[in-house]
């Protein structure tokens, strides 16, 4: 197997057994703790999001993209973490009450104070996934990862059936980020410096400053729906947004944080390496595999989101569905870009990417200021516009920044859109079929009709493949062939 596909491997599988795990705890959680309840942490760990994207203030992103790492490029790596870390700490302390004040939340300060203990543990494993992901050393990952998802699953569960309420949340977000530092502290590279060092910081925040400008710009335009609606309409309207976001992340979770790890580095790799042929090319088959898997998912959501919002989360979320149909159309479109941020870090074109955020960010907050006076559908019809604003942004950056074709796009995702077609039968005649409000004695009915539509969705998907020659195809005749290789193996005496 090559070192490609075997990263891809254990990337995909530390994301889905991260998502099994989440999940198991939403199921759980969501008939636990009330939408009120869920909503004061929702607040606390957005507004902590934020102050998160300059923590790392483009650490990661440096050590991946250098083309030569040194012993004092990682010390001057390590101490610019561990400063903007423990700054942040204590900014997000000193900001715990003005913050709980603004939102008329007093428990939020207590959210945000334990929050903050976060950005002290995490400098110490700061460099380790990055550089582990530079090495394509993914099966660490996964075990990092693993930890924290299954220590937070574990804690949160357990506190909530004890009564903490809100607080098993964030205990367990702590329980989780000590659990990942104790399992990276045993599989750091060897390269790895213990101590910190003042040689080179600049260089590494000269990066930074643009990374993370670009980075925490992104984040807030990400986190305004969640502020604006705590402030304008209240913290229940807030987790009701923030559960129906979750669903539509699940493509994220399943697809686009497995390939992101691996695309990026190998974006990387290819720059160094000279880029033969252009970023174009790559770029585009990147966006055949992506939209073949986007387009019949978010079809397959909208249409399934009543009997899964049932199923996940129970009766007192149903009011999230409506959100959920409203977003999987730009969550569909924006599919196609979703890569270009990786694209344009690694061949260098970093102040292209801060522009996308900058000018998608402000006109996101425009929009949803505008639109939350009128409730939240009118709020997911202005992430809509905006996410479709920032496809034509995106778009326009690559086009200047490789020579990226707008015919060529089209043609590059025709196929896919073909292959959402033969997946759409199903899911649409049982959305047709289901009456608009589940009974809330009939879990049952939900999951036979998941799973009759999903398992004839995934069938058509792989005829779909095959019958219209889709690159995917390829991967799956090479995946059948090395089944088939391990199975004659395992058969044949020694």
């Amino acid at each position: 197997m090559s070192a490609t596909r075997h990263s891809l491997l254990f990337s995909f599988a530390e994301k889905y057994t991260v998502l099994l795990l989440g999940v198991l705890a939403t199921m759980i959680l969501s008939r636990l703790l009330t939408p009120a309840e869920v909503g004061v942490y929702s607040l606390g760990a957005v507004l902590v999001a934020l102050a998160q994207v300059v923590r790392d203030f483009g650490v990661g992103q440096y050590l991946i993209q250098e083309k030569q790492l040194d012993i004092v490029k990682l010390r001057a790596a390590l101490g610019t973490s561990v400063l903007v870390a423990w700054l942040l700490a204590l900014l997000v302390l000193a900001a715990s009450g003005p913050l709980a004040s603004f939102y008329q939340e007093p428990r939020l300060r207590l959210v945000l104070q334990l929050l903050s203990i976060n950005f002290v543990l995490i400098p110490f494993s700061a460099l380790t996934i990055p550089l582990l992901r530079r090495q394509l050393r993914f099966r660490a990952i996964y075990a990092i990862n693993a930890a924290n998802s299954m220590t937070n699953l574990l804690v949160a569960v357990g506190l909530a059936l004890l009564g903490y309420s809100y607080m098993s949340l964030v205990w367990a977000a702590l329980a989780g980020s000590l659990a990942s530092l104790l399992a990276s502290l045993l599989l750091r590279p060897r390269a790895l410096p213990w101590l910190p060092g003042r040689q080179g910081m600049r260089t590494v925040a000269a990066f930074g400053a643009y990374s993370t400008g670009g980075g925490l710009i992104d984040e807030a335009s990400v986190a305004a729906p969640d502020l604006i609606i705590g402030k304008l309409i209240d913290i229940e309207s807030l987790a009701l947004f923030g559960k129906a976001q979750s669903v539509l992340n699940m493509f994220n979770q399943l697809i686009t944080s497995a390939i992101s790890p691996v695309v990026f580095p190998l974006f990387a790799a290819n720059e160094r390496a000279g880029g033969k042929g252009g970023a174009a090319p790559a770029y585009l088959r990147t966006v055949s595999y992506m939209t073949a898997l986007s387009w019949p998912f978010f079809f397959f959501l909208a249409c399934m989101a009543l009997p899964l919002v049932k199923l996940l989360y129970g009766q007192q979320w149903i009011a999230c569905v409506p959100l959920i149909r409203i977003m999987c159309l730009s969550s569909a479109v924006y599919s196609m870009f979703s890569m270009a941020r990786y694209l344009l870090v690694a061949t260098g074109k970093m102040r292209l990417q801060v522009g996308i955020d900058a000018w998608s960010g402000v006109l996101k907050v425009a929009l949803v200021l505008a639109a939350a006076p009128f409730g939240l559908v009118a709020v997911a019809w202005a992430v809509v516009l905006a996410l479709l604003l920032r496809s034509a942004l995106s778009y326009r950056s690559l086009r200047a920044a490789c020579n990226l074709d707008g015919y060529l796009l089209l043609r590059t995702v025709r196929k896919s859109l073909l292959l959402c077609a033969c997946t759409a039968p199903a899911p649409l005649l049982a959305s047709l079929w289901l009456p608009n409000e589940l009974p809330q004695a009939m879990p049952l009915l939900a999951l036979l009709v998941l799973l009759a539509s999903g398992l004839a969705s995934l069938v058509c998907w792989i005829a779909g493949i095959f019958l219209l020659k889709h690159e995917l195809a390829a991967e799956f005749l090479l995946l059948q062939r090395r089944l088939a290789g391990m199975l004659l193996a395992a058969r044949t005496p020694p």
